[in-house]
């Protein structure tokens, strides 16, 4: 076969897939809003099931579910039969998947739902099928045209699509938010990104505070000890008026004005420029870039003129975020 059948193969097989997403998109319907007000709800587990490739996408969609906050796990429809029933609870919301609706591997586990009144979602594409009539929620995927006519291919893309689209939904109903979501994906590049100012800046000790009426000779000495190149000006009510850079100091001795006993406040630059502790550290990283700052003063949004924290452009570095 030439090289270049290849690639009309690969067309043709991606061209059914799109059809099969399409004839999906019209089949949507109110059981779906059921499902997803079920799933949201769901206050136990939600199990999902299926054969073979089925199987497969129900470990896919168990796995989105739970990083959307609907805590999911897969169940093998095989080791169901030999003691893996257990392990599913009245509470619990089971979501079986399968095209045909008749796979003999998940009959043992409708009649365990039914008869222990389990709530059942089937994705399934028959309704003449032992897993459309018996589940309580039906979502009907189409019949589809699967690759080579026997491979299923189609009809998976289908059902990860809806199973994608259920995840997706119940997060939303649920109101799970990039912060939600941060904090169950701590580990690896999503994880940067979705860090927040709050979690890691320099708290407590490390916030070079000084008062607005001390010396600029004994400012030096915090500024040298702190080593973040920046000082925060606070007034007698602990409120945040000013910051001063190690530059601007520089620039002040380069005039030859005499600063050893002129106070913080006469050189301090006003209204410094801040962000809040919940902000994402991408954020933080384009407003130093755009106003070519290197730190930031932190704040909780209910009190902008107290400082929490201090945001380094090192911290950022550090935390691979970009």
């Amino acid at each position: 076969m030439k090289k270049e059948k290849f690639i009309s193969i690969a067309k043709e097989v991606i061209s059914l897939e799109i059809k099969a997403l399409q004839k999906l998109k019209k089949n949507i319907n109110n059981s779906f809003n059921e499902a997803v007000i079920q799933i949201a709800k769901c206050q136990s587990k939600i199990i999902l099931c299926g054969v073979g490739k089925s199987g497969l996408i129900a470990s896919k969609i168990a796995a989105t579910l739970s990083s959307t906050g609907c805590p999911a796990f897969s169940l093998s429809a095989g080791d169901s039969s030999h003691g893996d029933l257990g392990s599913i609870s009245r509470k619990d919301i089971l979501i079986l998947i399968s095209y045909s609706g008749q796979t003999n591997e998940l009959k043992n586990i409708i009649q365990y739902a039914n008869r222990n009144k389990i709530l059942l979602i089937g994705i399934v594409s028959k309704k003449d099928s032992i897993l459309y009539k018996a589940s309580d929620i039906k979502l009907l995927v189409p019949q589809v045209k699967e690759s080579a006519d026997i491979v299923p291919t189609s009809s998976t893309t289908t059902q990860l699509a809806i199973g994608d689209a259920l995840a997706i939904a119940a997060m939303k109903y649920k109101k799970f938010d990039k912060l939600d979501f941060k904090k169950i994906h701590p580990a690896g590049s999503l994880g940067a990104k979705l860090r927040t100012v709050g979690d890691i800046m320099l708290i407590g000790n490390k916030i070079p505070f000084i008062n607005e009426n001390i010396k600029i000779i004994d400012a030096l000495k915090i500024l040298s000890n702190k080593k973040l190149g920046i000082l925060i000006v606070e007034n007698k009510n602990k409120k945040t008026i000013g910051i001063v850079t190690d530059g601007q100091i520089r620039r002040f001795n380069q005039k030859k004005i005499d600063i050893k006993n002129m106070k913080i406040n006469e050189i301090m630059t006003r209204n410094p420029i801040g962000i809040d502790k919940n902000s994402l550290a991408a954020k933080a990283l384009a407003l130093m870039n755009s106003k070519r700052i290197t730190s930031l003063c932190v704040y909780d949004k209910k009190k902008r003129h107290k400082t929490i924290g201090v945001l380094h452009i090192h911290n950022i570095l550090q935390n691979n975020i970009s």
